[in-house]
């Protein structure tokens, strides 16, 4: 009977020269003097890198993104094949659109952002993240326009999915870094026409998540066009400065007047109720959420009731 050799555990991979290669780059990423040029990069294998824990890794991955200039960071990160292993939604980007089809490198607009964003961990792992939808949202149309549509939603997906579990992220952040994603779009669709109501309507469903999201929405702008990165930039300003008015304002003024209970319970005939209670809590929630203005005369919110009987049971 043929007996078969004994298999011997084979020697453990040593992630030494992996987590040196992460410094490098974290170094480049620092703007740390004396560290190797990029012509000259620190490379280690995969199995090497898969080696590294996971704190060493993010701690060397969040370094370089707060660093003065991520952007080398980045290209270093790439040069050590620590990208492929670690982000390769993020590795995918390298050399995807570089004209061929009509649009910007999404990999050298990525870095850009990342180094035009504010240092805040969530904000640069945002502008690392917010376009790894696009590989797989293009279309081209036939006359060679090339659109992303949804990439937004299937980033965010991709993040919570795949890329968020793998680095360890977790509670605020996580959620910081998703909403980052999912939302990236939505201030720099803002434009003059947003009534009050609009602005209010966006500023609360953002939330605490507002300013990393204006200041993401200014770092995306990497137009090489003056007059485009202008108005993009005015564009963001502009809403900014309307959400704060509107905030100030709010701040100066009751959201309902005082009185209403007794003129609604005159305009419709109510006895002094609960009902009362719950049309004022109904319509305080229509002003939170920007549906309805606050700090106007009791006519105002009758008119609202009036249009909207049948939903306030009246």
């Amino acid at each position: 009977m043929e007996t078969k050799p004994i298999e011997t555990p084979s020697e453990p991979i040593d992630g030494a020269p992996a987590l040196a290669a992460l410094r490098w780059a974290a170094d480049h990423g620092c703007g740390v003097e004396g560290a190797p040029a990029l012509t000259s990069p620190l490379r280690a294998s995969a199995a090497q890198h898969r080696a590294v824990t996971l704190e060493d890794a993010r701690a060397e991955l969040d370094r370089l993104l707060l660093g003065k200039q991520p952007d080398e960071g980045l290209e270093a990160l790439r040069l050590t094949g620590a990208l492929d292993v670690w982000l390769p939604e993020v590795a995918s980007l390298v050399g995807f659109g570089d004209g061929e089809w009509r649009h910007k490198d999404v990999w050298k607009h990525t870095k850009q952002v990342v180094l035009q964003s504010v240092p805040r961990l969530a904000v640069r792992w945002g502008s690392l993240l917010h376009d790894i939808g696009k590989v797989k949202t293009r279309s081209i149309e036939p006359s060679g326009e090339v659109h992303f549509f949804g990439h937004s939603e299937v980033g965010a997906a991709m993040f919570r999915k795949r890329v968020g579990q793998r680095l360890g992220f977790e509670g605020e952040t996580f959620d910081r870094i998703h909403f980052l994603i999912l939302h990236h779009l939505r201030a720099s669709q803002y434009d003059a026409s947003w009534t009050d109501s609009a602005v209010r309507r966006f500023s609360k469903e953002m939330g605490e998540g507002l300013v990393d999201l204006l200041d993401l929405s200014r770092a995306d702008i990497t137009t090489k066009r003056p007059e485009k990165r202008k108005r993009g930039l005015q564009q963001i300003s502009e809403l900014s400065a309307c959400i704060r008015k509107l905030q100030e304002e709010d701040a100066k003024r009751p959201p309902l007047p005082k009185g209403l209970g007794l003129e609604v319970m005159a305009a419709f005939g109510l006895p002094p109720s609960k009902k009362i209670g719950d049309l004022f809590k109904a319509l305080e929630a229509c002003v939170e959420a920007g549906e309805l203005e606050g700090g106007h005369d009791a006519a105002h919110y009758l008119e609202f009731l009036r249009a909207n009987a049948e939903r306030f049971g009246l």
